[in-house]
């Protein structure tokens, strides 16, 4: 698509988010309609007011004028009320359409695959979220209502200023085009400066993020003067950049008033030299100036919307940017759902890799795991043993070849389904913000308190948990800072063993611990390994010895297979490792 087609394009798009909205956006136009018919009418009150004064046509009264008064002031009330009407429900359906769009790109978020997250900073997301969405609110209410006025304004204006005098509005009309033409010039560089901004925003706050969560790391290599100089230069990127926009937002303000201005000495000098030479008369020539000052207002407001508006454009082009990343992992039409899982896992010459740059991971991979099969996948670190664990469940496509759970091809399978039937025990745990009972909750939501604490106690993290001030009430922190390695991964266990999945993949689930918790871990793991097809990486061999098969994976596939025993009678790569590891 063309640069010069994305806005247009864009904005048709973001048309449908008022369409639940529109019993207020019709009234919130018929109530712009009727602020600008109150201030469109006092000009002609004035004109009327000066030509009775001065003589002309029926002689002014006391009367007339206390009734064009109350006339006037009913008017004005009317301009209140509709508004207060603007200012209050406009906003407000403005904010229901920032929030529907923030929905809708959350939901979208959770579609993503992985390899989208591999490649996108958490802290850009967290930009285009909130603040990019913040401008939304103001653009949504105010885009209709001012260009609405505006129009109204413009062509209202020009019809009377004709009637009034049309040598004189054509004049001031041909100034327009000029003013608009350079007007035009500082808008485009305008719209590209704030969506540099943003995007210095979004970066500066993934700075800021990665900085914060690893704030033990920093404190521990006394690290606080390197993470204030990235945070300075970055923040230093992003002053130059708005300081850059400023500039051009200086040129596209000035430019204005700088017309407005001639274009007022135009009105006044041309404008007294037709009354002079009876072309216009004085009440006429006194209307024309307050409707061209209502004319320059008009103006005036609209190029301090253009702010708003590129800010609000640069904010929809951003959450379009997101919304049209596709999801590569998606259902199939004919996608069915896995019922009755026994637990067979197939890859059948998977072939894979993390993006076109780098080399295959797996290259014509090919094993079977029995039903309720205990197996170990153990080698070299980039042998793609995590890559394995991570393709079952789906997070990423096969380039090539297909994985099978009991006979179904996994692309043929809704993803609903497939994952609900696997469940996932890493070394990096993670657990959300908030107590122990929600995160051991998370593995089935809705469970009762009964099962949760079963579940708790299958894992081995029951009795930890009654010790804590709070028990199941306890506050983790972020990110489980609040507890230690062991039991963090005994709360994911629980919740694993809550989820009940009969495919199990513990990914170098004990490696990141000590001896004790290891032991602790390594005997939850255990129970929740009994009766599901398992499927172990591990670094520490003594912990899988008992595994009935063991897969050797090197960077050319599975090198070995095999018991621990048949692994050390071959003398070969398992055996060099396990050696290495045990001396």
């Amino acid at each position: 698509m063309k640069k010069s087609e994305k806005k247009p394009s864009r904005l048709r798009r973001f048309l449908p988010y008022y369409g639940r909205y529109k019993g207020i956006m019709i009234k919130d136009l018929l109530c712009a309609a009727l602020t600008t018919i109150c201030e469109l009418l006092l000009p002609l009150i004035v004109r009327e007011l000066t030509n009775r004064a001065g003589g002309g046509g029926t002689a002014l009264t006391v009367n007339f004028v206390l009734t064009l008064g109350a006339a006037y002031l009913a008017l004005r009330i009317i301009d209140a009320l509709a508004y207060y009407y603007m200012a209050n429900k406009g906003h407000i359906m403005g904010a229901r359409i920032e929030t529907d769009m923030r929905r809708d790109l959350f939901a979208h978020l959770q579609l993503l695959p992985f390899k989208f997250y591999d490649n996108t900073k958490v802290g850009t997301l967290m930009s285009r979220i909130t603040s990019d969405l913040f401008d939304v609110t103001e653009f949504a209410h105010h885009c209709p209502e001012e260009f609405f006025i505006g129009g109204i304004k413009i062509l209202v204006s020009f019809i009377i200023l004709c009637t009034m005098s049309v040598p004189l509005t054509l004049i001031v009309f041909a100034l327009v085009p000029p003013m608009l033409f350079i007007l035009y010039y500082f808008n485009k560089r305008m719209h590209a400066g704030f969506r540099q901004q943003r995007k210095e925003m979004g970066e500066l706050n993934a700075a800021v993020e990665d900085s914060l969560l690893g704030v033990r790391v920093v404190r521990s290599f006394t690290g606080e003067n390197i993470e204030e100089e990235k945070f300075r230069m970055g923040n230093r990127r992003f002053l130059e950049i708005k300081s850059k926009n400023y500039k051009y937002m200086g040129g596209f303000q000035t430019s204005t008033r700088f017309f407005e201005g001639f274009m007022y000495i135009v009105v006044v000098v041309v404008g007294a030299l037709f009354m002079i030479n009876k072309v216009i008369s004085a009440p006429d020539f006194i209307a024309y100036i307050l409707y061209v000052t209502t004319l320059f207002a008009t103006i005036r407001r609209i190029v301090e919307f253009a702010e708003q508006f590129q800010r609000g454009m640069t904010g929809i082009e951003r959450f379009f940017e997101i919304i049209d990343t596709k999801p590569e992992i998606a259902d199939a039409p004919d996608a069915v759902s896995l019922e009755n899982v026994k637990g067979e896992v197939e890859f059948c010459n998977v072939t894979f890799r993390y993006s076109e740059e780098n080399e295959d991971v797996l290259t014509n991979v090919s094993f079977k795991i029995k039903p309720g099969e205990n197996v170990a996948l153990v080698g070299p670190s980039g042998g793609g043993k995590t890559t394995i664990c991570s393709l079952i469940p789906r997070f990423y496509e096969v380039d090539s070849g297909s994985i099978l759970i009991d006979g179904t091809d996994i692309k043929q399978a809704s993803l609903g389904s497939l994952r609900s039937n696997v469940g996932v025990v890493q070394q990096d745990v993670y657990l959300f913000s908030g107590n122990i009972y929600d995160n051991i909750e998370y593995g089935r939501p809705g469970a009762t308190k009964e099962e949760i604490i079963a579940a708790a106690k299958l894992a081995g993290a029951h009795e930890f948990i009654e010790e804590l001030p709070e028990g199941y009430d306890t506050y983790v922190g972020e990110r489980g800072v609040k507890l230690s390695g062991g039991q963090k991964q005994r709360i994911s266990i629980a919740r694993v063993f809550l989820k009940n999945p009969p495919i199990l993949l513990l990914d170098e689930a004990t490696s990141a611990l000590d001896n004790e918790s290891e032991y602790l871990v390594q005997k939850s793991l255990q129970e929740l390994s009994k009766g599901r097809t398992t499927v172990t990486v591990a670094h520490r061999l003594t912990t899988i010895k008992g595994a009935d098969r063991i897969f050797v994976i090197t960077k050319n596939g599975i090198a070995e297979e095999g018991t621990h025993e048949e692994l050390l009678a071959k003398n070969g790569v398992y055996s060099g490792l396990y050696k290495t590891y045990t001396q």
